[in-house]
C-alpha cells in the first residue's frame, strides 16, 4: 500500500522551478506518494498567512522559494512552531524529505524521468497561456482546456499562469465595451469557458490604483463609476445568456480562483 504525505510548495513567482525540483526529489522515494499543495505568487503577508492556514490543517514538508527576507522569516518561524520541516529548494531538500519520511534514497536510475511528461505538459501549458493571453490567437481557442472571459483587471492572466503550472492550457478573452468578442468563443465545445467577475467597487479600486501606478490622471469610462457598474452587469448577463459558469473573484486569491476552475473541470469530466 502506498504511503501518502503532504508536500506544501510556496513560491513568490509561478513556482515552475520549485514544482520541478520538488517532483524530482519526491521521485527518489519508492512506495511513497506526495499530496501536493501549491501556493504560487505569494508576495504579501496576507497571502503567506493563507498558505500557513492550509499547512497547519495538513502538516507536512514545506519547500519554498521566497526572496523576501521578512516573508521567509515568517514562514520559517511558523513552521518551527508547527514542528514541521521547512526548507528552500536550494538547501538540502532530499535530506529533509528523507528524514521526514524515515526513508532512504532509492537512487533508482531514471526516477526523475517519470515526471518528464508532466513537466513538459506544464511548459507547453505555460507557453500556451502566454501565446493566448488577452485575446491573442483566437483562431486556436479550440486547443485550450479552459478559456477565461472577463473585464479588464479581473485576474484573468495570473489565473491562466497558475492553471498552466497545473498543466492546464488556459486562454483568456477580455470583455471590452463596444468591442465584439471573437466569434470562435461562442462555438467552442472542448474547452470549458468560465466567466470571471468582481464587484464594481472592487474593480474601481483596482483600476484606480493601476492608473496611479502608471502615472495616468485622465478620467475615462475605465474608472467612471456608472460605466463600470454597467460593464460588470453586462458581463454577468453575457455569462448567463451563454450558460457559462462564472466565478466571483472579488475576495478570492488567484489560488482560490484556479482551484474553483479545476473543480469545474473535474465535475465536467465526471459527467462525460
Amino acid at each position: 500500500m502506498t504511503r501518502e504525505y503532504h508536500l506544501h510548495l510556496i513560491s513568490d513567482a509561478t513556482g515552475e522551478t520549485l514544482n520541478t525540483v520538488a517532483k524530482a526529489v519526491a521521485a527518489q522515494f519508492e512506495g511513497i506518494s506526495a499530496r501536493e499543495h501549491i501556493y504560487s505568487l505569494v508576495r504579501t503577508e496576507r497571502q503567506l498567512h493563507r498558505a500557513l492556514e492550509h499547512i497547519s490543517a495538513d502538516p507536512g514538508v514545506v519547500f519554498f522559494t521566497l526572496v523576501n527576507p521578512s516573508l521567509r522569516k515568517i514562514l520559517e518561524t511558523e513552521c518551527k512552531n508547527l514542528n514541521i520541516p521547512c526548507v528552500s529548494i536550494l538547501d538540502r531538500a532530499v535530506e529533509v524529505l528523507g528524514k521526514h519520511l524515515g526513508a532512504k534514497e532509492s537512487h533508482r536510475p531514471g526516477g526523475q524521468h517519470e515526471m518528464d511528461s508532466r513537466y513538459l505538459e506544464r511548459v507547453e501549458a505555460l507557453n500556451f497561456a502566454i501565446q493566448h493571453d488577452d485575446g491573442q490567437n483566437t483562431l486556436n481557442l479550440a486547443q485550450a482546456d479552459v478559456v477565461l472571459v472577463g473585464v479588464s483587471r479581473s485576474s484573468k492572466t495570473p489565473t491562466c499562469v497558475y492553471l498552466a503550472i497545473r498543466g492546464v492550457k488556459a486562454a483568456n478573452i477580455p470583455v471590452v465595451p463596444s468591442v465584439e468578442l471573437p466569434r470562435q468563443l461562442f462555438s467552442l465545445t472542448k474547452p470549458l469557458v468560465v466567466g470571471l467577475w468582481l464587484s464594481p467597487e472592487r474593480l474601481l479600486q483596482i483600476r484606480r490604483n493601476r492608473l496611479v501606478t502608471m502615472g495616468e490622471t485622465r478620467g475615462s469610462d475605465y474608472i467612471d463609476e456608472e460605466a463600470v457598474r454597467a460593464e460588470v452587469a453586462a458581463t454577468r448577463k453575457l455569462f448567463d445568456n451563454n450558460e457559462w459558469p462564472s466565478i466571483d473573484v472579488t475576495r478570492r486569491s488567484i489560488e482560490e480562483t484556479a482551484a474553483a476552475i479545476l473543480n469545474l473541470l473535474a465535475e465536467r469530466e465526471g459527467k462525460t
